[in-house]
C-alpha cells in the first residue's frame, strides 16, 4: 500500500472515531486517560530503551545539545509525562459547556455550546512528550488525533504511542481516536495536510522551517507560531535585582525553547547601572552578548549586533541587547522585530506597565515575570497542543478550550419562518 493510501486509511479511521468519541461522557474519557497514564509508567523500560536508541542516533547525526535535550527521556521525564495526563484528568471537560443563551421574541431558545473540533493533526519535532501531551488533551476534549513526529524521535514516539493506544482497550474511547504516522518520509507531511475532507485542523510544532512548510502546503487550517523572538524590557523604574533574576532565568534556564528571552531592551537611564553587572552575570553562565553601539560603549568587549540579530531566534546561549529611550521605543522595537509570542516589562510603574501591556502585539505579555511561563502547564491548562501567535480561534498556549469549537443548539415549539 502506498503512503497516500496508508494515511488516507488512518484519517478516515480518525474521523469515524471522532464521531463516536463526541458521545463519550467525561467520566469515561477520564477513565481512558487514567489507563493511558498507567500504561506509560508500566512500559517505561521499553520507552527508555527506544529513546536511548534515538539519542544515540541523534548524537551520531550531530544534533545540537539543545535538540538532544529536547529528545532525551529518563525515568523522571516519563513520570512527568504520566503525571501530565493525570493533571488533564483533573481539568474540567469543556465539551458541552454552555457559552451563551439567546432567547428570541418568537420563543426560540438558542444555546451556544462548546463542541470538539473533530480530527486534529499534530506535526512535531524532537520532543517525545508531545506524543503523550497531545494525545491526552485531544481525548479529553473529545477529538481524534493524528500524530506525526520527527524522524529523530521515531523509536521513542512509536513506543509511547503503542503504550497509549494499547491502554484504550477495554475503555469506551475508540482506539481509532489515536493515530500515529510511522513513516519518516517528509512526503507523509505533505499528504497529511492535503486531507482537508478528513482533518479539521493542523498544529505544527517545531522549527520555523517545518512550520512554514506546513503553512505553505496545507489545505487544512493551520494553528501556528513561526518562532519565539521574545523580549524583556528593563525600565528605569525597575527593581534591578528583580530584573536581573528575571532576565537571567528567561535566557539561561532553558535557552533552546520558544519562550526563552532572545532580546533584552534597557532604558537609557538604567543602562549604566544595570548592564555591567547583568552582562557579567550572563557571560559567567556562558552567554554570548551582542549589543548596539550604546551597549558596547557601556560594557567593553560586547560583540556588535548586526541588523539580522534583531530578527533572529537563537535558541542558544546568545543574547542581543539594545538601549532605548523609553517604553514607547521599546514597544515600537518589539512590534517591529518580535514574533508576537511572549514579551515582558520589568517596572514598578503601573502606568508604564499599562502602556506596555496595551501596546505590545503579542500572545502573552508579562509584567515583572519571566517569559518562560508561556506554557500550557504553567498556565494551568494541564499541557498544550502548541502555542499560537495567530489571532483567530486561539492565541497563546493551546489547551482544552483551544481544542473546541461550538455549535448552536436551537429549541423551538413549532415555530416557522414567515
Amino acid at each position: 500500500m502506498d503512503l497516500q493510501k496508508i494515511i488516507l486509511k488512518q484519517v478516515r479511521e480518525a474521523r469515524a472515531a471522532a464521531l463516536k468519541l463526541a458521545l463519550v461522557v467525561s467520566q469515561d474519557k477520564d477513565a481512558a486517560l487514567n489507563a493511558m497514564a498507567k500504561a506509560l509508567w508500566d512500559r517505561r523500560a521499553s520507552i527508555l530503551k527506544a529513546n536511548a536508541q534515538d539519542v544515540a542516533a541523534g548524537e551520531k547525526a550531530g544534533l545540537s545539545k539543545a535538540m538532544i535535550d529536547r529528545l532525551s527521556l529518563n525515568e523522571s521525564r516519563v513520570k512527568a509525562m504520566a503525571q501530565g495526563i493525570l493533571d488533564i484528568v483533573r481539568l474540567k471537560d469543556p465539551v458541552g459547556e454552555l457559552i451563551q443563551v439567546l432567547k428570541r421574541p418568537n420563543g426560540l431558545r438558542i444555546e451556544q455550546v462548546r463542541t470538539p473540533i473533530g480530527v486534529v493533526a499534530i506535526i512535531y519535532e524532537s520532543r517525545p512528550n508531545v506524543t503523550a501531551d497531545c494525545a491526552a488533551l485531544c481525548i479529553k476534549s473529545g477529538n481524534a488525533v493524528v500524530l506525526k513526529g520527527g524522524k529523530e524521535a521515531i523509536r521513542s514516539n512509536t513506543a509511547i504511542f503503542k503504550a497509549l493506544q494499547g491502554a484504550l482497550a477495554g475503555t469506551r474511547v475508540p482506539a481509532g481516536a489515536l493515530q500515529f504516522i510511522a513513516s519518516t518520509d517528509r512526503a507523509a507531511v505533505t499528504e497529511l495536510v492535503r486531507m482537508d475532507a478528513w482533518v479539521d485542523v493542523v498544529v505544527p510544532r517545531g522549527g520555523e522551517g517545518l512550520i512554514r512548510f506546513v503553512a505553505e502546503h496545507s489545505r487544512v487550517p493551520v494553528i501556528k507560531h513561526y518562532k519565539g523572538v521574545c523580549h524583556i524590557y528593563v525600565s528605569a523604574r525597575a527593581d534591578f535585582k528583580k530584573a536581573s533574576d528575571i532576565c537571567f532565568n528567561a535566557k539561561v534556564q532553558r535557552p533552546g525553547v520558544c519562550n526563552a528571552m532572545e532580546k533584552m531592551l534597557v532604558h537609557a537611564r538604567a543602562a549604566r547601572k544595570f548592564l555591567p553587572a547583568m552582562i557579567a552575570r550572563l557571560r559567567a553562565a556562558g552567554v554570548e552578548v551582542r549589543g548596539d553601539a550604546a551597549t558596547q560603549r557601556i560594557v567593553p568587549g560586547v560583540k556588535k549586533a548586526v541588523a539580522g540579530d534583531w530578527h533572529e531566534e537563537y535558541l542558544d546561549l546568545v543574547l542581543a541587547v539594545k538601549v532605548v529611550k523609553d517604553v514607547r521605543e521599546a514597544v515600537d522595537h518589539i512590534n517591529t522585530y518580535g514574533s508576537r509570542h511572549s514579551d515582558a516589562i520589568v517596572t514598578e510603574d503601573k502606568k508604564e506597565a499599562d502602556i506596555f501591556l496595551r501596546g505590545v502585539d503579542a500572545a502573552c505579555v508579562y509584567v515583572n515575570a519571566s517569559t518562560r511561563f508561556t506554557d500550557g502547564y504553567e498556565f494551568g491548562l494541564g499541557a498544550e497542543v502548541g502555542i499560537s501567535t495567530d489571532k483567530l480561534h486561539v492565541r497563546g498556549p493551546m489547551g482544552l478550550l483551544g481544542l473546541t469549537s461550538y455549535k448552536y443548539q436551537v429549541y423551538g415549539t413549532g415555530q416557522i419562518r414567515v
